[in-house]
C-alpha cells in the first residue's frame, strides 16, 4: 500500500498526502496562505428553544427549515427569524478545508488521495502554517465479525 499521494491543484501548487505515525491519519503539506475554513453549525440551543415553544419537527427537519428565506417576500421565513439567532458555528472543529485551487476537503467526505487508504474524513487539526493533520475514520469496527453477519 502507498504511504504517500500528491495533488497539483489548477494554480500549480502542489500538495503532499503523508500516511501519519498512527498508520490512519494523514499529514496534509502545502501551501495554505489563501485558505477557507468550515465550522459545523450547533443547533442545541436553538432546537431545545424552538422545542420549549411547542415546536415538533424532528431535529433534521428543523436544521434545514432555520436556514430558510422566502424568496417571494425577500425576507427570512418567520421560524428562521425566531430561531436562527441560537444557531452557532463550533470554531473548535474544524469541519472543511478548502485551499485557493483546492483540494476541497470536508468532513464525511471519503479521502482518495492515497492508494489503498480510502477512508472517511472525521476532521482536521492544524500542525502548523503548511500542514493539516486530517483525521480519518480507522475502521477498526470491520474486524468485528459479528456485526451485521460479519462484513469481512
Amino acid at each position: 500500500m502507498a504511504q504517500e499521494g500528491k495533488y497539483n491543484n489548477r494554480y500549480g501548487d502542489e500538495y503532499t498526502f503523508t500516511v501519519a505515525e498512527n498508520g490512519v491519519d494523514v499529514l496534509w503539506e502545502g501551501e495554505f496562505r489563501h485558505c477557507r475554513l468550515g465550522w459545523p453549525n450547533v443547533y442545541k440551543e436553538a432546537y431545545e428553544a424552538y422545542r420549549k415553544d411547542g415546536g415538533d419537527m424532528h431535529i433534521e427537519e428543523f436544521k434545514k427549515a432555520v436556514h430558510e428565506y422566502d424568496y417571494e417576500k425577500s425576507e427570512y421565513t418567520p421560524l428562521s427569524k425566531q430561531y436562527s439567532k441560537l444557531v452557532y458555528s463550533d470554531t473548535k472543529n474544524i469541519s472543511m478545508v478548502d485551499p485557493s485551487g483546492g483540494p476541497y476537503l470536508a468532513k464525511g467526505m471519503k479521502f482518495r488521495y492515497i492508494e489503498g487508504h480510502e477512508r472517511t474524513i472525521l476532521g482536521f487539526e492544524s500542525v502548523d502554517e503548511h500542514t493539516w493533520k486530517i483525521i480519518l475514520d480507522d475502521l477498526k469496527w470491520l474486524e468485528d465479525r459479528n456485526i451485521i453477519g460479519g462484513i469481512i
